[in-house]
């Protein structure tokens, strides 16, 4: 780069930045400030042309005067015109002031690129190397749309000198990763690779960052790069620091480089040409003896340097998982960091050992370091670092040493920090199921796990023991005793009481022949808790309660007094009270068959994917726990059995036009949409789980699989729900401009594709019953490209937060090429509204963020109950609705053919009971039904008249609320 010349100092700057640290207080300082604005604007506008020299300056003092946060509307035009001067050190800065302040929208963005390219043709390095500077710096779509084919051309270009090829190749690399669709694959691509066998190690090391990016989205194009960067490695690697002295880093030989060209091959396999990967192999061997070298200077820089290849090359061995040799290496390096003083090495050295202990190779290597792991979890001071080592137990953990590990994770659970305490407890919840030979061991685990940090213990770990309790007739009886035992305790956590009542309601007669456990005993102990647990817990008491007259009848007559009670049969709560009424009624008149075959055992729980797996994924992030679990790649051990895994592989991919959704299909038969939605798959019969968690589950009357059953009324494992935000997203977008006419395809019916375009296709599927609904949303990925940070929000606008009440499972963050992901909404209907809730789907392809936002069709005719009524009935309700604020009519012209038979089936779709012989014209259609609410119900009467002649219809509403009429009469007559 030219040397700034002496004259080029600008001492009016460096005078104008001088006065501003001089100023005592923020008025002086804008003060200051504006007096130079308005000397910077008077020379602008003067009559005197200004030199090159006083525009430089100016614009410097602009650009100074931004960077301290002041806002700057003028100079843009000064600071373009010095693009064209022929000195270096006026470019220089009309190229920073753009990059800095134009915006890609701006008016000059045209003159700037004719500037730019200008420079790029110019031959001069310098020039060229600035303009490129400012492409990269600037990045937008525009600059990439006007120079993403010259780039190419002028990196692979013979003539070009080193430094612009270095420049070339990264401002390529910016422009790809923001604008990859309009950077052109041609004839270069196969050029640039062998930039990597370049004489200049700078060309090398920009290329190698590059090749590394455009290998990962067309890793067939480039495949010729892994010999040249093994052979490039190879002479790195095996040269003394003394060979590359202008890239040699604390006597280190080109370490950044080094390490580019171990990520780069790290999207490869293994190459298949026996003598370069012979050749990589050496590579690795020398990294690893280099490690075991006494470092040639005391300097951390040159120890980070050293240490940095090596965890790089690492990471090759363990992505290539095929040398067994190198990876116990690997392992014992590692196992000599576990105990290294510097914190962020023993980090390090913690997860590269996690994904070393998922190969079948280095497995029992890892094994060996376990003491050094446990007293890293017990000593450590730095919390990641001790997730780190909780992570490495949970992945060495095997069925020889489970009970170690176990134990070891329990006792540090005790003073663990709050941030880490549920996923451990996960973990262990995990392991305990995975590697349990006795189960009597699993039991005494959770409910150790239960005692030491029930808090933390979520729904998932407890409806999963009481699953595995089902399932195993060997384990029943010691579970109920052990519960039994466990509820003694004076200080006795809530999770503790809704496993015990669950198993001693199921099973509670296997300890009933001991006296200290007799059936009386068992209840007294169950309801000493009651009055101090939440409502939840006390419904399923409730229904332990009923299970006890059924199992032991001598307790009838003291539960029938429990149920008797006030605190019961007026409780304040409608559930409890609900419970109370029906199980009291239900002892007193139903016989002893009859409650036998009501109040029958749960039959065993169809074996699925731990419900606790699925969540701790979800808790550490797509692919980090994926790793770890695939150690077995055929297999995977699930409480006790063995479940196949699909290859992903063997999916086939459908063409765009395929019905990703699978709206085409008919629902699984034996079962409505409503059943079990917290799993991953919709079952045909739902299994359900202990407690009255899921208030829409009991209030829909959710199938399950022994109707019998009473102690039974939530999905059981639910993944998480999580409330949906009702205020509005500051991120969210508006809605698309035909999002009410996609939202009026829905008014009368509930299933279809709601939104498709080229990338995306959103189908629906939903049921509603009173006020209450679940609505199924199936997004589709129609390319080959998978979706990245696909992140779906359901936003309630202004007053719709107060009047509807929605609840969501969230989705996965990567959707691939040609899958579909689920998501569950839960839907209650506070109060009547008009808005629609907004539907705000963004994710990323290709690199670049889409945005697309919806009106989710949730109208107030879904909570429609047809009703059914008389003529005379019907008359005298419809004029005893004649007030002006009651009725909403509107006349309208057909939009649609006026047939008969659509008709009727648009009105039964709307909601209402299409009522026959109630009109005196038989041409009309009259309907009615209530609008069920949370806090209201609202009658509704309808009456359509159509005049074919006249190719009009007249629609009449009347209810008992005007804001309702209105709605509903807005809502139908677009559907004609």
């Amino acid at each position: 780069m030219p040397a700034v010349s002496k004259g080029d100092g600008m001492r009016g700057l460096a005078v104008f930045i001088s006065d501003i640290r001089n100023c005592k207080s923020k008025e002086a300082e804008i003060k200051r400030i504006n007096k130079e604005l308005a000397n910077i604007r008077s020379k602008f506008k003067g009559d005197k042309a200004l030199d090159g020299y006083s525009k430089k300056k100016y614009v410097c003092k602009l650009l100074f005067i931004f960077l301290l946060g002041h806002d700057i509307d003028f100079g843009h035009m000064e600071a373009v015109n010095l693009l064209s001067s022929n000195k270096y050190t006026e470019k220089q800065i009309g190229y920073l002031f753009i990059s800095v302040l134009v915006n890609s929208n701006s008016e000059l963005i045209r003159l700037i690129n004719n500037a730019i390219k200008n420079d790029l043709a110019s031959r001069n390095p310098i020039f060229m190397c600035l303009a490129l500077h400012c492409i990269a710096n600037v990045g937008s779509r525009e600059m990439a749309e006007a120079f993403a084919s010259e780039i190419p051309k002028i990196l692979v270009a013979g003539d070009t000198m080193d430094s612009v090829k270095q420049s070339a190749a990264l401002c390529l690399l910016r422009l790809y990763k923001t604008s990859p669709d309009l950077v052109p694959m041609g004839e270069w691509t196969s050029r640039v690779v062998h930039l990597l066998n370049d004489q200049h190690l700078g060309v090398v090391t920009a290329a190698t960052s590059l090749i590394t990016c455009l290998s990962k989205k067309n890793p067939d194009e480039f495949k010729t790069c892994v010999s040249l960067a093994v052979s490039r490695l190879s002479r790195i690697v095996s040269s003394a620091s003394t060979d590359l002295q202008d890239y040699t880093y604390y006597f280190v030989p080109a370490p950044w480089l080094s390490v580019k060209l171990l990520r780069l091959l790290q999207c490869y396999p293994p190459p298949e040409d026996t003598a370069v990967k012979g050749r990589l192999i050496e590579c690795m061997e020398t990294i690893l003896n280099k490690a075991q070298e006494p470092p040639k200077s005391k300097k951390v820089q040159h120890s980070n340097a050293k240490n940095a290849i090596l965890f790089e090359a690492i990471s090759l061995i363990i992505h290539y998982d095929s040398e067994p040799n190198l990876l116990v290496r690997a392992c014992n390096q590692l196992g000599q960091f576990l105990q290294h003083r510097e914190t962020n090495l023993r980090y390090l050295a913690l997860e590269s050992m996690c994904l070393l202990a998922g190969s079948e190779f280095s497995h029992e290597a890892v094994k060996t370091h376990i003491e050094t792991v446990i007293n890293a979890l017990k000593t450590e001071r730095d919390v990641s670092v001790r997730q780190r080592a909780a992570d490495l137990l949970y992945a060495m953990c095997d069925r020889t040493n489970a009970p170690q590990i176990v134990a070891e994770m329990l006792s540090y659970l005790e003073t663990a920090d709050y941030s880490i305490r549920e996923e451990i407890v996960l973990k262990v919840a995990i392991l305990a199921e995975k590697y349990a030979v006795d189960y009597t061991w699993y039991v005494d685990t959770i409910l150790n796990l239960i005692r030491i940090a029930g808090d933390y213990v979520s729904e998932e770990v407890w409806y999963r023991v009481i699953q595995i309790v089902i399932n195993r007739d060997d384990v029943q009886g010691y579970a109920a005793k052990t519960v039994f035992e466990a509820l003694q305790a004076p200080a006795c956590h809530e999770n503790m009481v809704k496993v015990g009542g669950y198993i001693l309601g199921e099973f509670g007669n296997l300890i009933a022949g001991d006296p200290r456990s007799s059936p009386l005993v068992q209840f007294n102990l169950l309801h000493s808790k009651f009055h101090l647990c939440s409502v939840p817990t006390r419904a399923l008491l409730l229904s332990s309660y009923i299970k006890f007259v059924n199992l032991f009848p001598e307790t009838k007559a003291t539960i029938q007094d429990v149920l008797r009670s006030d605190s019961q049969l007026r409780n304040s709560d409608v559930e409890l009270q609900q419970r109370a009424v029906e199980y009291l009624k239900l002892s007193s008149i139903a016989s002893t068959d009859v409650l036998a075959t009501v109040l029958e055992e749960m039959p065993p729980f169809p074996e699925r994917e731990s419900s606790i797996l699925a969540k701790l994924k979800k808790k550490k992030g797509p692919g980090t726990i994926t790793e770890m679990e695939e150690g077995k790649k055929e297999q995977t051990e699930v409480n006790g059995g063995v479940e196949p895994v699909v290859n992903a592989s063997t999916v086939s991919t459908p063409s765009p036009s395929a019905d990703l959704l699978g709206l085409k299909s008919a629902p699984a038969s034996g079962g409505s949409l409503l059943v079990d939605v917290f799993s991953d798959a919709v079952p045909a019969t739902g299994a359900l789980a202990p407690g009255a968690e899921d208030n829409f589950s009991r209030s829909l009357d959710l199938p399950c699989e022994s109707p019998t059953s009473l102690l039974v009324d939530a999905a059981l494992g639910p993944d998480g729900v999580t409330t949906v935000p009702t205020a509005g997203s500051e991120d969210a977008s508006l809605p698309v401009p035909d999002a009410d006419d996609l939202l009026n395809k829905f008014v009368c019916k509930n299933n279809g594709v709601l939104f498709e375009n080229q990338l995306l296709q959103i189908g629906i599927k939903s049921e509603y019953r009173q006020n209450l609904g679940r609505m199924y949303l199936f997004f589709g990925n129609k390319t080959s490209v998978q979706f990245v940070n696909f992140i779906v929000n359901v936003n309630c606008p202004g007053e719709l937060q107060s009047e509807l009440n929605l609840q969501a499972k969230p989705v996965e963050p990567i959707v691939e090429g040609g899958a579909q992901v689920q998501q569950v909404i839960n839907i209650e209907c506070l109060s009547d509204f008009t808005e629609a809730p907004l539907l705000n789907i963004q994710f990323r392809y290709g690199g670049t963020l889409q945005n697309i936002t919806l009106k989710l069709p949730i109208t107030i005719n879904k909570f429609f109950q047809p009703t059914e009524m008389a003529s005379e009935d019907f008359f005298q309700r419809w004029r005893q609705l004649s007030s002006p604020t009651q009725e909403a009519q509107k006349i309208f012209k057909a939009n649609h053919p006026m047939d008969t038979e659509v008709t009727k089936a648009k009105l039964i779709g709307f909601g209402t009971a299409l009522l026959q012989d109630v009109d005196p014209n038989v041409d009309n259609f009259v309907g009615a039904g209530i609008v069920h609410t949370k806090s209201i119900q609202v009658g509704c009467l309808l009456r359509l008249e159509p005049n074919g002649q006249a190719q009009m219809y007249r629609l009449t509403l009347r209810t008992s609320k005007e804001t309702v009429s209105k709605r509903l009469c807005g809502l139908l007559s677009q559907q004609f």
